[in-house]
């Protein structure tokens, strides 16, 4: 049987541009499907916008403690300003990533796809069918809105960016790192800012030091904090949205966003009549080398719940692309994976919290807690926290959790090291750099405390 290509790819997000790249690069006849803009979530309304926003909103703490140094700071804020310079931005990415794409002859395809079959692929608006050996499905997550009567009164990520101007105030439902990053960067700018959570701490799931450790870091920067409540309903009677939360409380707020985790970008893409195998949660199935139910549909990225961050959608659509395309099977190792948050203040982490290493054996823990050296001249309190947690006896290195300047670049590089199973006496054997916040990891002399028989000692 011909086909029209030898892969469709439904999507043009990070994990769809990689993959179709890298297919047309080993030679096969690659369209690529986008009915929004190539780039996707990271690009466009994600990733690159928030860390440019982030950027934006940290100036207040550096003017904050400027005066300690020595200088005198007149400064002012301008939205407009830096909505346009962030759509620059992305208007340049977006055009690299079409040129990345054309290069090795990927052909886009501006339309929405709709799955007809194990081959078939219908574009809606232009009317047509294609054909293709193997599809791809790169689609993504969206914000999920929470079903309460007025949720059309609530903005999410997505608005976020491009709100005509900043509001007087803002409340903000979540506790994940959507949620405490946005509220970082209204408060930055000078929006009045509160986070509801359902629960008693923000980033459930993360080391509790680095959950008490942002939680006072928040606080400080004067983000109200309300836990253990949820929205129950919105209205708009006027300029502002009143929010009615689940203990019977109202209150006004000039927006209101839901950052109350994200579901896979599946609706309407007929994968039930190629009978594609559905988690229950809306997700695709995949195995090891991201294929589904049916062998020839893929699936990579979010849209597979997997680990909803960009470079492991990137991963999975090079490793789909060789394993198919290149006669190299390869899957994606998903189980030590370093992450940011890049809130204020920022976390890096990777391997195991001190909870889950406590319940796989006998561990010892080394923590430091210090002010961030930048903060040393100014009157600042906030503490900068470093923990890392082996086997027992200065073994192998299980987890690394930093709270503090510079967190995200820090844990990117120990990721190599904790990768390829170093254990102390490797972080012991590397030479401090000082003075810097990061030789704290390789001049522990002793545990901070320990754990045995899954108790603390």
């Amino acid at each position: 049987m011909t086909f029209d290509y030898d892969l469709v790819v439904i999507g043009a997000g990070s994990g769809g541009v990689r993959a179709a790249r890298m297919a047309a690069t080993y030679g096969a006849k690659v369209a690529i499907v986008e009915e929004f803009r190539v780039g996707g979530t990271c690009v466009i309304r994600g990733c690159v916008p928030k860390k440019l926003y982030v950027y934006a909103s940290r100036f207040k703490d550096q003017f904050d403690i400027a005066e300690s140094f020595g200088w005198q700071v007149d400064a002012s804020f301008d939205w407009p300003t830096l909505v346009a310079a962030k759509e620059k931005e992305i208007s340049r990415l977006e055009h690299a990533y079409a040129s990345n794409l054309e290069k090795p002859g990927v052909e886009i395809i501006r339309d929405r796809a709709e799955v007809t079959g194990p081959n078939g692929v219908r574009l809606v608006r232009g009317g047509r069918d294609l054909t293709a050996r193997r599809l791809l499905i790169a689609t993504g997550a969206r914000p999920f809105i929470p079903e309460i009567p007025g949720a059309e009164f609530g903005i999410s990520s997505n608005e976020a960016f491009d709100l005509p101007a900043l509001p007087r105030s803002i409340l903000i439902e979540g506790g994940g790192y959507i949620a405490v990053e946005f509220a970082t960067i209204f408060a930055g700018l000078g929006v009045d800012t509160s986070i509801v959570y359902r629960g008693d701490c923000v980033l459930r799931g993360f080391d509790e030091d680095m959950r008490r450790g942002l939680e006072a870091g928040l606080t400080e920067r004067g983000i109200r904090l309300i836990y253990q409540t949820t929205i129950a309903s919105l209205a708009k009677p006027g300029d502002d949205v009143l929010a009615t939360f689940s203990d019977g409380v109202t209150a006004p707020f000039g927006a209101v966003m839901f950052a109350t985790g994200r579901r896979p970008n599946v609706d309407g893409l007929g994968l039930e009549t190629a009978g594609v195998k559905m988690g229950p949660d809306g997700t695709i199935v995949v195995d090891q080398y991201s294929q589904t139910s049916v062998s020839s549909i893929y699936a990579v990225g979010d849209v597979t719940g997997r680990a909803q961050l960009t470079p492991v959608a990137i991963r999975e659509g090079w490793y789909f692309a060789e394993t198919v395309f290149n006669d190299n099977p390869l899957a994606v190792d998903h189980s030590l994976i370093p992450t940011a948050v890049f809130s204020e203040p920022e976390i890096g982490t990777i391997g195991l919290t001190e909870t889950e290493a406590a319940t796989h054996g006998d561990i010892d823990v080394y923590v430091a807690r210090f002010r961030p050296m930048q903060n040393s001249l100014s009157d600042r309190t906030e503490r900068m926290v470093l923990k890392l947690i082996t086997e027992q006896d200065g073994g192998k290195v299980l987890g690394v959790h930093i709270l503090g300047p510079g967190a995200a670049e820090m844990i990117q590089l120990v990721a190599i090291a904790v990768g390829m199973g170093a254990d102390k006496a490797d972080f012991d054997r590397t030479i401090a750099l000082h003075p810097s916040a990061a030789e704290e990891l390789v001049t522990f002399k002793a545990p901070s405390y320990i754990y045995r028989n899954g108790h603390k000692v």
